[in-house]
């Protein structure tokens, strides 16, 4: 098969989470033969922080620096392009979903990797830049990183005919466990770049811990910190990780902490791809509530929830055996269901699914279920 995809970035996890889903499923099509041509805008801000230039065999990476020069690429490729495929947030969205809908032979798919913010920010009566302006209905899949009710809103708000969750994942020979590092070596950590709309939850589950347990030693990874972030004593600081970086990372955490931007979190459903990321390396998890992660993790098991500050505190003054215990169960779970060969097996079937037309008056959401679980 062959992919063409507009999106918004790969050659660079800087400030973005597309890019290390993107090397996942780059990484997972190449292994089964499979040829993607990845689209990129060449972008100051993602040029000063790359950590890639090229994807593996026999997939292409291309930066362009115009609209003109990836219109020419494009249409190299989309004469033979089984499937063509714009994302969220792609810098020329409407122009790549133009382009794709009335040249693509192949499937034509639009995939949201941001659904919880799309829908509030059309609730909001936004432009969204990235939609073309008569919805998503031409398009003969949508896929959406957020599973549950977000798939009926594409439908019923963006006339999305026929929608399919792809889940974030993780790519076990990039996230494996490996040696701690004493830079990195924490009693709870934060991977993350910093969100507004994060650090209510944040402060709550994270930093007022740390104010109750100051002998204990927290860590944050990430980028884009303000200067008047509320640090204490006890709490570290590693300015953005490249995804190199991660193993060593969660590796010498002995918990780590995943907090749900607020907008994903309302909506549930959303698992970010850390979750995974920091089970495949073998650390234990402890994340904020929100609707749909037993689908993912079993609570108590496989992650430890957190409603509170006194929740966090409970969990980093666990003792080291049943830390492990869940850490193990975690990450048997992430091998057996979430790694990017997995979502590549069920972009796979959907693309296939869609390809056959959806009897009419049916339940456009049948041809979903029966490919794989979608949590609606």
């Amino acid at each position: 098969m062959k992919l063409l995809v507009f999106g918004l970035t790969m050659s660079s996890s800087w400030g973005n989470g597309h890019a290390t889903l993107w090397r996942g499923l780059a990484a997972a099509l190449a292994r089964r033969g499979h040829k993607l041509v990845f689209l990129e805008r060449d972008q100051s801000w993602y040029a000063d922080n790359r950590d890639m230039t090229e994807l593996p065999a026999p997939g292409e990476l291309v930066l362009y620096r115009d609209w003109e020069e990836a219109v020419a690429v494009a249409r190299r490729h989309l004469p033979d392009a089984d499937a063509a495929m714009v994302t969220s947030y792609c810098p020329d969205g409407i122009a790549a979903s133009e382009l794709v809908l009335e040249e693509a032979r192949g499937t034509r798919i639009f995939y949201d990797l941001d659904t919880p913010v799309t829908l509030s920010r059309l609730e909001a009566g936004e432009t969204l830049d990235y939609v073309p302006p008569g919805g998503l209905s031409g398009f003969d899949l949508v896929l959406s990183y957020t599973g549950g009710r977000a798939l009926d809103l594409l439908r019923d708000r963006l006339g999305a005919k026929r929608t399919v969750p792809l889940y974030g994942h993780v790519d076990p020979a990039v996230h494996r466990p490996t040696e701690p590092q004493s830079h990195y070596r924490s009693d709870l950590s934060y991977l993350g770049t910093y969100a507004e709309d994060r650090q209510q939850a944040l402060e709550k589950l994270f930093i007022d811990a740390a104010r109750q347990l100051p002998d204990r030693r927290f860590c944050i990874g990430g980028a884009q910190y303000p200067q008047d972030f509320p640090w204490t004593d006890n709490i570290f600081f590693v300015r953005h990780l490249p995804p190199a970086e991660h193993p060593a990372f969660f590796s010498s955490s002995r918990l780590t902490l995943n907090v749900t931007r607020k907008a994903m979190a309302e909506m549930g459903w959303c698992p970010s791809g850390r979750l995974f990321e920091a089970a495949a390396c073998g650390c234990p998890l402890i994340s904020d509530h929100w609707e749909g992660l037993d689908h993912f993790f079993t609570p108590g098991e496989e992650i430890l929830v957190a409603k509170s500050t006194e929740d966090t505190e409970a969990a980093v003054e666990m003792e080291d055996q049943p830390l492990r215990s869940i850490a193990e169960a975690a990450r048997a779970r992430v091998l057996a269901d979430h790694t990017a060969d997995a979502r590549v097996g069920e972009l796979l079937s959907a693309i296939e699914a869609a390809r056959r037309p959806l009897p009419r008056h049916a339940d456009p959401h049948a041809a979903i279920r029966s490919i794989s679980a979608t949590g609606a």
